[in-house]
């Protein structure tokens, strides 16, 4: 996931109540979450190794470190004042992750849902290719988007299916 100018580039890991998380920042926002999976150590290898320019440093995520703390302690938790680089707006995708990002904290919408907030109906299979590739995982709550008849479906995060169902049960009793 290298950017155009990567000497622009931040990364930081920091430890929550569920293990290390990772980000990766740039002069258009947040382009990389890590989720809870990796050994702390692990994890800051390998954003060092696909962002060789990134400089380390917590600066550009203070607000996202503190947040994602909350979230990992049951604390229902707004993420919408982060600022990602995202897709265009014009592109499927920028407006997917766009109508994803609106799931308020313990809600959860359908794939064919988010089509149809898109306006762009029978796309539902389009829109699970969308999220696949979510870049910015939490930021981007695709963990709340599920089949229409209320299943996970998949999760491309580490930890996959399983961790999105336990994101959701967190959202959703506090524990």
């Amino acid at each position: 996931m290298a950017a155009a100018n990567s000497k622009d580039l931040y990364y930081a890991t920091w430890t929550t109540a569920w293990g290390p998380i990772g980000a990766v920042a740039g002069k258009n926002g947040i382009t990389r979450v890590v989720l809870p999976h990796y050994v702390m150590q692990d994890l800051r290898e390998l954003l060092a190794w696909e962002h060789p320019r990134a400089k380390c440093d917590e600066g550009p995520f203070e607000e996202f470190i503190e947040l994602s703390g909350a979230y990992f302690n049951a604390e229902q938790t707004d993420f919408s004042s982060l600022v990602c680089d995202l897709p265009p707006e014009s592109k499927f995708s920028g407006k997917v992750l766009r109508a994803c990002r609106e799931i308020p904290y313990g809600q959860t919408m359908s794939y064919s849902q988010i089509s149809l907030a898109i306006k762009a109906e029978d796309s539902a299979r389009a829109v699970a290719g969308a999220l696949s590739r979510n870049p910015v995982p939490l930021i981007v709550p695709c963990h709340r988007v599920t089949y229409a008849d209320g299943t996970p479906g998949g999760f491309s995060a580490p930890g996959g299916v399983n961790l999105k169902s336990k994101m959701l049960h967190l959202e959703i009793t506090g524990a």
